[in-house]
C-alpha cells in the first residue's frame, strides 16, 4: 500500500510541475512588450493549450512529443479547468538533431477544441493551425479568425515566433487527469 500512495504522490507531482512550468510558459509570453500573442486573438479564444518544453528530434525519422495543458472558455468568459493533454507526431526524410521549444496554441472556435475534448485531435486533419501572428497590438480582424481553427506559437532559447504544427496529434492524458480529478474521463465535465 505504501508504494502504491509512494507512486500517486509522484504521479501528482508530476502534474503539479507540469501545470505551473505551463503557467510560468503562459505568463512569461503573456509579459513580452512587442512579441506576444494579439489581444485581440486571446479575448475571442475559445481555448488555450500549453505545452513546455516539447521535444522535437530526429535522427533519420523524426518526431515531437510534449506534455501540457488546454482550458477551454466558459459561456460567463471565464476559463475552465485546465485538462493534462499530449501532443506527439512524426516527420520523415533526412534530419538531425534535437530541439525543445514551449508551444501555446489559441483555438479560433469551437470545433477545433471540441475535437480535442472528445480524446484527439489530428492538426491539419481535423482542424487547420496556422503559424500565428505575433506583437501584442497586431491587428486580427474577424476575417483572419475564420482562417484558421488554432494559431499556433513557439519559444525556443527565448525568441517567439509563430510555428507551423501540421501533422501533430494532439490528445487528452488520461492517466494524468485521472491522477489529478480522480476520474477517467473529464472533458465532459
Amino acid at each position: 500500500l505504501s508504494a502504491q500512495t509512494a507512486t500517486s504522490s509522484t504521479k501528482q507531482s508530476d502534474e503539479a510541475a507540469r501545470a505551473e512550468n505551463a503557467a510560468n510558459v503562459l505568463s512569461e509570453i503573456m509579459e513580452a512588450p512587442d512579441q506576444g500573442i494579439p489581444e485581440a486573438l486571446l479575448k475571442k479564444a475559445y481555448g488555450i493549450a500549453v505545452i513546455p518544453h516539447v521535444v522535437k528530434g530526429a535522427f533519420g525519422v523524426g518526431g515531437r512529443y510534449g506534455k501540457g495543458l488546454v482550458a477551454q472558455r466558459n459561456a460567463d468568459g471565464g476559463w475552465g479547468t485546465p485538462l493534462f493533454i499530449e501532443i506527439g507526431g512524426g516527420s520523415f526524410g533526412f534530419q538531425l538533431g534535437v530541439e525543445a521549444t514551449d508551444v501555446v496554441m489559441v483555438f479560433t472556435n469551437r470545433d477545433g477544441i471540441q475535437s480535442l475534448l472528445k480524446g484527439k485531435l489530428k492538426i491539419g486533419a481535423d482542424a487547420s493551425a496556422t503559424a500565428g501572428p505575433v506583437g501584442r497590438k497586431a491587428e486580427v480582424g474577424t476575417d483572419v479568425l475564420l482562417k484558421s481553427a488554432i494559431y499556433s506559437y513557439s519559444r525556443s532559447k527565448g525568441l517567439f515566433a509563430g510555428i507551423a504544427l501540421d501533422g501533430a496529434v494532439l490528445q487528452l492524458d488520461d492517466d494524468a487527469n485521472k491522477s489529478v480529478y480522480g476520474k477517467e474521463s473529464v472533458a465532459a465535465d
